[in-house]
């Protein structure tokens, strides 16, 4: 879509938590609705009018495209969200992940397209997709891979490691996963998709090894989703960027030549000094710290009222294109979920 869509939203001051959780955990079958393309639909809608947003977000969930991966290698599907490569895989394996037409849609995944065109034809709201990012599934593939990301930021080559190896056909099934997750997505009617990176951080990659050309965070994190964001802009979809990890400036300063609609960003993050390195066309988003809303001694109701009023003065001074969201999703804590829901509509309501 025109690019001013987003810049309109921002100066028209609109807030939104990424919050479909909440509304999809106040139903006493959610597991069922993940799988009811229809139902599931409807919660995005229902999210979207209770956050007053022309938004239309789906439920953030990580795991989709792991499991799309490891099924089409026939892993069993009780271990799928536990299980990790620990060597590399056998060239016959490689191709099968590799292999386009091997990426049969998952039920979730049907239920989540489905869900996309429901919203497409029969609401005014902007279907949001979602994906995983490559390098934080690469990371959910491998037994260790920080040693895998520190070997190679030292220098280490596939010939010289077999974690090295690995990480580098980690990287490539991820964004082959990814790039068709994305694809169904759009074709089913997704404007725009979310793109989730949180592993993208500084547990994982060093500033000291952010230095020369083609360093470990530019071949890990920025060539996969350059590709990904190559393929958007070809299927005529947005990019939201979201990284909630641990980052340093160069990471966000980077993160500029993916052009993102929106990049939102974690509370670890100070998005008025962000609003510095940032490109005046890309909104940024967030980034209360809702990870603690469910306790009242992280985070009060009186705080979460100061942080908003702080957040958007502070913005209000940078003239910086925002949107005061969520610093992640917001997931619904069944013993917490009303205290929750609270403070959320306090960071919607509370005056400037």
């Amino acid at each position: 879509m025109d690019r001013s869509f987003y810049l309109k939203l921002a100066t028209g001051g609109l807030r939104m938590p990424i919050g479909t959780d909440m509304v999809l955990h106040e139903r006493p079958d959610a597991e069922t609705i993940l799988l009811d393309g229809r139902r599931l639909a409807e919660v995005a809608r229902d999210a979207a009018e209770r956050y007053r947003t022309p938004l239309a977000m789906p439920i953030m969930d990580l795991r989709v495209e792991k499991e799309a991966l490891l099924r089409c290698l026939n892993v069993e599907q009780a271990t799928i969200d536990t299980y990790h490569f620990d060597a590399p895989l056998t060239a016959d394996d490689m191709a099968k992940a590799l292999a386009h037409d091997a990426h049969a849609a998952t039920p979730r995944q049907q239920a989540n397209n489905q869900a996309l065109a429901w919203l497409a034809e029969n609401t005014g709201l902007i279907p949001v997709g979602m994906a995983i990012g490559p390098f934080s599934l690469a990371t959910k593939l491998m037994l260790d891979p920080i040693t895998a990301v520190y070997l190679a930021g030292s220098g280490a080559t596939p010939a010289d490691e077999p974690d090295v190896a690995l990480l580098e056909q980690a990287l490539s099934m991820s964004l082959s996963i990814i790039s068709d997750s994305i694809r169904g997505q759009v074709a089913a009617g997704a404007k725009a998709v979310c793109v989730c990176e949180p592993a993208a951080n500084q547990l994982y990659i060093s500033p000291h090894q952010m230095t020369g050309e083609g360093d470990v965070f530019d071949h890990c994190v920025m060539r996969p989703n350059l590709v990904l964001r190559q393929l958007l802009g070809e299927l005529g979809a947005d990019l939201m960027f979201h990284d909630c990890g641990e980052l340093n400036d160069e990471m966000v300063r980077r993160y500029n030549l993916l052009d993102p609609a929106i990049l939102s960003l974690g509370a670890s993050r100070k998005l008025w000094e962000d609003a510095k390195l940032v490109k005046k066309d890309t909104v940024l988003f967030g980034n209360l710290p809702t990870k603690k809303f469910y306790s009242d001694s992280e985070c009060s109701l009186g705080e979460v009222e100061a942080r908003t009023r702080e957040l958007l003065r502070r913005m209000r001074e940078t003239k910086h294109p925002f949107i005061l969201g969520s610093e992640c999703d917001v997931l619904s804590v069944p013993e917490h979920h009303d205290r929750i829901k609270a403070k959320l509509t306090v960071m919607l309501t509370c005056s400037s």
